[in-house]
């Protein structure tokens, strides 16, 4: 695990008299290595070599399901005997959009000429041509692999050769924790999007201190933040001081596009040693200007002790906490913003050239470094897939809160202090990761519990609500 050191400098600072709009109106171009996805381009080649969700298993139903993904047009569909198939949107015939097909039970059937393509893009049928045409069962049709799992709809949209392994992440398979899909479009890049997630600064003033507390008060305190990447994995650990408690949090981005973050409504009253995630979120690109949030809630006790979670208001463009679709007033959004329209707003495509990124601002650095890497081949191929899985087979993942009851001692800098109580809480969670479940829970449990002088955790909240 590598620490993160300082932002790199911002060459150039402008330092420009007032009143001087009329020299700032040169507007640079966008940074097209790390926001250009479509085919062909750098970033769009990284993206394809991984599975990513495109749907809620509840939108495909009855009707095929046109979407982008990419930059390319799609059709989504479940055909009579259940199977998911996940085709170019435009027929290899004439071009009709494969949206207004029929679902049968082989395929979709096409409405212009009735052409049937099957689940591989093979055309199954060509019945407007002669009996023996080499059209059917020869010509294939593009088409990619698709892997249903927890209410999402995962699909593969690189090389057919180079396919890696669905991976499952340990967070995804907690006992007694209910995953709730959910999906919520942006009008913007994916980058901008996905780099929040390492901006726990934002939190702060945009959740607590702006305009009002929109999660839970101990969010306004600020914390010491220090960032770790690890492979291709990226973490932030934060400290904050609530009282004689400390609440120690990591979030994580794993590479390309995957977030997790823990408890959304922390209130650090009581100790927990390893919390896991409220949130599991791919931030998918449908287009350089247009992102899908989409993966799941996670709701159980361990995370949200008072029941503050609300299952009913998640789905596709809804989730239950505040600031993140774009559906309220827009007088209602300037008074009250949200992570949707901070990210938005700067504008489709975020111009880095015209940003000066400070000492906060490292994690936002540090993360375009990382991508920048990936893109060039600097992090193992396929990510997830490639990592040794725990005793369990899942993927080890690293996002958590941890609230210990240590209060400050006399003297001293109590903020240095909870910088390197961090990084032995996170180094004692990585520990862990050849150990499944049960095991690597008493594990960590143990190392953090040894930090305040103790050999055992209080007895857990457990998962189940």
């Amino acid at each position: 695990m590598n620490r993160a050191g300082p932002a790199p400098a911002r060459p150039g600072v402008t330092l420009r008299a007032p009143y001087s709009g009329y020299h700032a109106t040169r507007i640079p171009l966008p940074d097209p290595e790390l926001t250009a996805i479509g085919p062909g381009t750098a970033c769009g080649a990284y993206f394809r070599r991984f599975w990513h969700p495109v749907a809620l298993s509840s939108e495909v139903a009855e009707l095929p399901l046109a979407l982008s993904i990419l930059g390319e047009d799609l059709v989504l569909y479940r055909d009579r005997r259940g199977r998911i198939g996940l085709l170019g949107r435009h027929c290899a015939h004439r071009g009709t959009s494969l949206e207004f097909a029929v679902v049968e039970e082989r395929g979709l059937r096409c409405c212009y000429h009735g052409w049937l393509y099957g689940g591989d893009g093979t055309v199954l049928e060509a019945p407007g041509e002669p009996a023996d045409n080499r059209i059917a069962g020869r010509l294939r049709h593009a088409a990619y692999p698709t892997h249903e799992y927890r209410g999402l709809v995962f699909a593969y949209l690189g090389k057919p050769e180079e396919q890696p392994r669905f991976p499952v992440f340990d967070t995804f398979e907690l006992p007694g924790n209910r995953l709730v899909p959910y999906a919520i479009a942006q009008p913007c890049n994916w980058l901008q999007v996905q780099e929040n997630a390492m901006d726990p600064i934002h939190a702060v003033y945009l959740h607590a201190r702006v305009n009002r507390v929109q999660l839970s008060g101990p969010w306004a305190e600020i914390p010491t933040c220090e960032f770790f990447e690890s492979g291709d994995s990226l973490y932030y650990v934060t400290g904050r001081r609530v009282g004689d408690m400390v609440w120690v949090r990591s979030g994580e981005i794993i590479l390309p596009n995957l977030v997790q973050t823990g408890s959304l409504w922390e209130e650090a009253r009581a100790e927990r040693l390893f919390s896991r995630v409220s949130l599991s979120r791919w931030d998918v690109p449908l287009d350089d200007t247009h992102t899908m949030a989409i993966g799941w809630r996670h709701f159980n006790r361990d995370v949200d002790p008072e029941g503050r979670g609300r299952e009913d208001l998640c789905g596709r463009g809804s989730v239950d906490f505040p600031g993140q679709t774009g559906d309220r007033a827009y007088h209602e959004r300037q008074r009250d913003p949200g992570d949707w329209d901070a990210q938005v707003s700067q504008r489709p495509i975020a111009i880095h050239a015209m940003e000066h990124l400070g000492a906060s601002d490292r994690g936002v650095a540090l993360h375009r470094q990382l991508v920048r890497k990936a893109i060039a081949g600097g992090v193992h191929p396929a990510g997830a897939a490639e990592r040794v899985c725990n005793a369990d087979g899942l993927v080890p993942t690293h996002a958590h809160d941890t609230i210990l009851h240590l209060p400050a001692g006399p003297g001293g800098d109590d903020r240095e202090r909870l910088k390197r109580l961090g990084r032995r809480v996170l180094d004692a969670i990585l520990s862990g990761d050849a150990l499944g479940g049960a095991e690597r829970r008493a594990h960590i449990e143990g190392r953090l519990a040894a930090l305040c002088g103790r050999t055992r955790n209080p007895a857990p909240a457990g998962m189940d609500r």
